[in-house]
């Protein structure tokens, strides 16, 4: 049990909600959604009755099919089938796996009104079509998304307490690290970059002494769980969904790591893929990234959908996703990224942390590009725009990610004299030390946790 941010969440849940609404939690599957609600309810309340419904018998859901106008019945046959004593407003019921069951969860409205015990449903695939078509959405639902451990859990579980702290503080005080705490948080960053947030991928690392080969042995069983996920959507869409999948890495390896049809299917259009861009991010296995064509108040008024950023959903898995098995042992990749020495392909890596981060940090994606007709090129290429949400003080913040040590501003400098007046602040995250020139800031990959 690695300590989780959410679980900080979880209390306010139940403090401010007491008993009028339920939670949903949705995340990828393997995000440890199940794991941080037991341990909630292990420790917040009396007892917990917790119904999985992707191992349930037949008889449970006869259970809710037959008993869902009795609630007192339903109960008392929960309580009597899982021998957990359930007490008024001190207990908790986990629907798990929810998406197996939609029926239970459009039943939380009459539970909830119930008002005797509280509801937690955690899930993967919540929003996808195939799992809500038939029912009616209950609105005394609070949604809430998990992503995979971030970059300070990660440090919190690799014993980088203190160090995770030191990098807030600076971040706060607009200072660099000192040099040495500086390379060493550096070193923890790769080692996240290459293992990843995923919490069974983490412990494989952590409980084999730091072992990269065994974090990837897990990486890979959650891949094959991808994959079993989407063989199992309609047939419409299902190939659709698998090539793309199957390309992120090859779209990210690209100088603009756009999603190009072209290269998946001569004569395809974006329409025809929005079931399968709906599907990757919905299922929260990708963070997409759409152009913002005026970046402007509200980025997502002026999003153009046409052109798209395929990011996976956590960089550990990107890493297993590039490279098979042999690649990775046999070319030491893994000593190469650690010691800068990575050639190729760093830079969709450095690009696909950078995304994670923003994203768990409640950011949605967005990417800016000019197109020069007489130069046939972009003039203009910025990685991510994000804003302060504000509505009375509007603000974008426009960030460019560089991973050597050699790079140039040329395109974020052009950006910020055309939208001067829209900008609070402008970020290139590099591997370098923090610092501070005209109107950027410099921030090591580090900080981004703090963005």
């Amino acid at each position: 049990m690695f300590q989780r941010k959410i679980y900080n969440h979880l209390l306010d849940w139940k403090n401010d909600s007491s008993g009028k609404t339920a939670l949903l939690i949705e995340g990828a599957r393997r995000v440890g959604k199940s794991t941080v609600v037991e341990e909630f309810a292990r420790n917040e309340y009396k007892t917990y009755l917790l119904i999985d419904f992707a191992r349930v018998s037949n008889k449970i859901f006869e259970y809710f099919n037959d008993y869902k106008n009795s609630l007192d019945e339903l109960f008392l046959l929960l309580s009597t089938e899982y021998n957990v004593q359930l007490h008024n407003r001190e207990s908790l019921i986990i629907f798990d796996e929810v998406q197996k069951f939609p029926e239970a969860r459009e039943m939380i409205k009459y539970l909830v009104a119930d008002g005797r015990y509280d509801y937690i449903e955690t899930g993967s695939l919540i929003s996808i079509k195939e799992n809500i078509g038939n029912i009616v959405i209950p609105s005394e639902e609070r949604k809430l998304k998990m992503y995979p451990l971030d970059f300070e859990e990660f440090c919190w579980a690799t014993n980088n307490d203190q160090l995770s702290e030191y990098i807030k503080l600076c971040f706060k005080e607009g200072k660099a690290l000192d040099n040495s705490l500086h390379k060493k948080a550096m070193f923890v960053l790769k080692q996240y970059l290459l293992v990843g947030g995923m919490p069974q991928a983490v412990a494989a690392y952590v409980d084999n002494n730091l072992d990269f080969e065994k974090a990837d042995i897990a990486k890979r069983d959650i891949l094959a769980l991808y994959r079993d996920d989407i063989m199992k959507i309609s047939d419409r869409y299902r190939s659709r969904v698998l090539t793309i999948f199957d390309q992120i890495p090859s779209f990210l390896s690209k100088h603009e790591k756009r999603v190009r049809l072209s290269d998946v299917s001569e004569g395809s259009t974006i329409d025809q893929y929005a079931d399968t861009f709906f599907w990757l991010e919905n299922s929260m296995v990708c963070n997409e990234c759409f152009a913002c064509k005026d970046p402007n108040v509200g980025l997502s008024i002026n999003e153009d959908r046409s052109f798209v950023k395929c990011y996976m959903g956590d960089t550990g898995l990107l890493v297993s996703h590039a490279f098979d098995e042999s690649e990775l042992m046999n070319n030491s990749l893994y000593k190469q990224i650690l010691n800068d020495n990575l050639s190729i392909n760093e830079g969709m890596f450095y690009e696909n942390l950078i995304a994670q981060m923003l994203v768990a940090n409640g950011h949605k994606l967005y990417f800016y590009t000019e197109y020069n007709q007489e130069k046939h090129r972009n003039d203009i290429e910025i990685d991510f725009i994000i804003s302060n949400q504000s509505k009375l003080k509007y603000h974008i913040y426009p960030i460019e990610v560089k991973s050597g040590k050699r790079y140039k501003t040329t395109s974020l400098d052009k950006f910020n004299i055309k939208f001067n007046e829209r900008i609070e602040k402008s970020y290139i995250i590099h591997t370098g030390a923090y610092k501070e020139e005209e109107n950027k800031i410099f921030i090591p990959a580090y900080m981004a946790m703090s963005i």
